[in-house]
């Protein structure tokens, strides 16, 4: 039998909130955060709503996530990325033990496998790719509509 939560149908969902980001003018990121098979935080970048340059879609799920689960790490939790974190995010990632990362659009100018390789905690897994070209397209639309 198909597993119907895999990672498109959760990659899906963290572009629903990248949407949402770019309807509110915010570079479009979406993230989501699944423990057991069941998302527990979703959210988008809020950078120019809140003034705050660390409000990226990861930060955010990472907060929401821990407050659901009232513990500080997310161990046994996969995160779901439209586009590659950056080096902040990853090293948030890596402190909140999160076990699989997934994203979507390679970030070539600010992606953390770059400049951080080694920022995720070392039992992490990351799976790049999935949905890319639709991650790439929002944020292709995004920026074209800006210039």
């Amino acid at each position: 039998m198909m597993d119907p939560f895999n990672d498109e149908y959760f990659m899906k969902q963290a572009l629903v909130e990248a949407r949402s980001a770019a309807e509110e003018g915010e570079v479009p990121v979406g993230a989501v955060i699944v423990c057991n098979n069941q998302i527990i935080a979703r959210a988008h970048n809020q950078t120019e709503r809140l003034n705050d340059p660390t409000a990226h879609a990861e930060m955010l799920a990472i907060t929401a996530a821990v407050g659901v689960l009232g513990a500080k790490y997310l161990t046994g939790c996969s995160l779901y990325v439209t586009v590659e974190p950056c080096v902040m995010c990853a090293g948030a990632i890596g402190w909140s033990q999160l076990s699989k990362i997934v994203y979507g659009a390679t970030d070539e100018k600010r992606g953390f496998q770059q400049y951080a390789p080694k920022a995720l905690h070392p039992k992490a897994t990351v799976k790049k790719g999935v949905l890319e070209n639709e991650c790439a397209e929002e944020m292709r639309k995004f920026f074209q509509r800006k210039r």
